[in-house]
């Protein structure tokens, strides 16, 4: 999906609409890379969310409010300075860039009125948000650039600021019909390549649908369309131009199945099914708030699951090699074999032979024997007989070792599944305490354990029964063996680490309904999830069994239920 000039035009419109003539009331800075800005308007409070995240940068309305850190940090408390209170006199976008323009006046110290403009630049990793003053300075921005980083701008306080240009393309808004035609002709691309080539702010699906409207395949090369297809294309733009101009926009958001595939600040015409949104804020906040908060959750992960596939990898190599060495101890029973008859039919072996063909008294057929010509049949007998034994100590020995890493790699990728689950930093705090429990983190400072709040998903099935959701080995052995009780139902996806589903029966027969709901969750919260169908067992909690001993999360039963379900828990309510 894309965040293009159409959706900050789009965003621009709205928010000047919404925000100009209101006063900046908080501003907080809740991410390093992200600030929400708290506006008194006539029709109340209203967030505006401003994120420059290299992976997913967002400006969006939301009626959500964010903890901030207990020590504000510098950038806002400068904006706290200067633009608190201050009074928003427009939102703009220069040109079709993906640039927002929050102009502010303020009275400074004097009392003196000042104008200030924040800027927020959506450009993938070089987003931005930079704190311009009334001349054109720049006071401060929350990424620092310096020419170390670029050679093209430098984004650092007392540097001037402009938009930097490293592509010449054309301005919707100022370009003529002359300058669009020779400039897309010249491109020898597919008709909606070059089109998001010439054009500035134009993505690749808007280049689709105005080619689209135009009447044009847009896979054609430029120089296959003729003068006509370029008139029916400069009118479309001409369209877009004037959609913009007057604010006629129409957020919505194109399907493929169930699945969100391209979203457009315009009817996407190419595209059947589509759903329509009051706001552009409103299908922004619905399709990457999530997201945000999982990109969010992953960064303060990284260094568990840094530590976990470390540990992970280690073993799966360490579980590699002892199953090669286990299969150098196939031929230990042919040896021993071959030492009981060499005692029983040695004496036929002629002093220096290579070999002695004997029938094998287990099998019923001849064998033919390697000797070592400088040793006697029953020094050869004694030579196998030894490299049995050490054979047979090995294949012991590493039967249990293999046993010992497989669970302990079934546990790492059980942790990992559950840091893949993980949606709140508190859900994060258990999950180390695993760690730490399990000697793979070292704790810092005195031995104090975190406070816990994490608690398992809780769900309530179409029948009105509570299932409830581990989200890592800790939950899942507490809902287990604390939360559930004899009757209660049990699911686990089928031999992949995953989360243990429960649901409360209180007494009652479960419908089929509920049975295939909560399967279908314990399919989404395992290492399955991405799979068309995943296998899962089911059984009552009385026959789920922890063994002695026995790693965080993991159990045995040996009697279940199976059926295969997709990962899809749309309309399952969660509370």
């Amino acid at each position: 999906m894309a965040f293009d000039g159409l959706t900050i035009a789009n965003l621009a419109y709205e928010l000047d609409h919404e925000l100009t003539g209101s006063r900046i009331y908080k501003i907080a800075q809740p991410e390093p890379d992200e600030l929400l800005l708290t506006f008194k308007t006539a029709d109340g409070q209203k967030r505006l969310l401003l994120s420059a995240d290299a992976s997913l940068p967002l400006i969006y309305l939301t009626g959500d409010n964010k903890q901030s850190p207990m020590t504000a940090p510098g950038f806002c408390m400068l904006l706290r300075k200067h633009l608190q209170n201050g009074r928003v006199t427009s939102i703009s976008q220069p040109g079709l860039e993906r640039i927002l323009h929050v102009d502010v006046e303020h009275l400074d110290e004097m009392g003196d009125l000042c104008k200030k403009t924040l800027v927020i630049e959506i450009m993938g990793k070089h987003s931005n948000i930079i704190f311009v003053n009334g001349d054109g300075t720049i006071l401060d921005s929350i990424k620092h650039v310096s020419a170390a980083v670029s050679s093209v701008r430098e984004v650092l306080p007392g540097k001037p600021y402009f938009v930097a240009v490293t592509q010449e393309k054309l301005d919707l808004f100022t370009m003529t019909c002359e300058e669009f035609e020779a400039a897309f002709s010249s491109k020898p691309q597919p008709a909606f390549k070059a089109l998001y080539g010439t054009v500035t702010g134009i993505s690749p699906i808007l280049a689709q649908e105005l080619c689209y409207r135009a009447k044009i395949d847009g896979d054609l090369p430029t120089a296959a369309l003729a003068p006509a297809d370029l008139n029916r294309l400069w009118d479309t733009m001409t369209w877009l131009k004037e959609t913009i101009a007057e604010g006629a926009f129409a957020p919505c958001v194109a399907y493929d199945g169930k699945q969100p595939k391209e979203y457009a600040a315009i009817p996407l015409t190419i595209y059947g099914e589509t759903k329509n949104y009051p706001s552009m804020s409103t299908l922004l906040e619905e399709y990457y708030a999530a997201k945000n908060a999982q990109a969010r959750i992953h960064q303060r992960s990284a260094d568990l699951r840094r530590i976990v596939s470390t540990v992970l990898e280690r073993n799966v190599k360490k579980y590699d090699l002892q199953l090669s060495q286990i299969k150098d101890t196939e031929k230990r029973e042919t040896y021993r074999i071959y030492g009981e008859l060499l005692n029983t039919y040695g004496y036929g072996a002629e002093p220096g032979a290579k070999s002695l063909k004997a029938l094998n008294y287990y099998t019923n057929e001849m064998v033919e024997i390697p000797l070592d010509p400088t040793l006697t049949a029953k020094e050869n007998a004694q030579h196998y007989f030894d490299r049995y034994g050490k054979m047979k100590r090995t294949y012991e020995a590493l039967t249990e070792l293999t046993k010992e890493v497989k669970a302990e790699i079934d546990h790492l990728e059980s942790i990992a599944t559950s840091l893949e689950i993980a949606q709140k930093e508190e859900d994060l705090v258990q999950i180390k305490e695993e760690l730490i429990a399990s000697g793979y983190v070292h704790r810092k400072g005195p031995a104090k354990k975190e406070k816990i709040t994490s608690k398992p998903f809780h769900y309530v099935s179409s029948d009105g029964f509570d299932i409830y959701v581990g989200k890592n080995n800790i939950q899942n052995d507490q809902l287990t063996f604390q939360i559930a009780t004899g009757n209660d139902w049990w699911f686990h996806a089928k031999k992949i680490p995953g989360s243990h589903v429960i649901v409360k029966t209180e007494g009652k027969e479960l419908p089929d309904r509920t049975f295939e709901e909560a399967a279908r969750l314990a399919a989404y919260y395992s290492k399955g999830r991405d799979q068309d169908k995943v296998e899962i067992d089911y059984i009552q909690k009385k026959h789920v069994k922890k063994p002695g001993g026995a790693k965080p999360g993991f159990v045995v039963y040996y009697t279940n239920f199976s059926m295969a379900v997709p990962s899809d828990i749309s309309g399952i309510q969660q509370v």
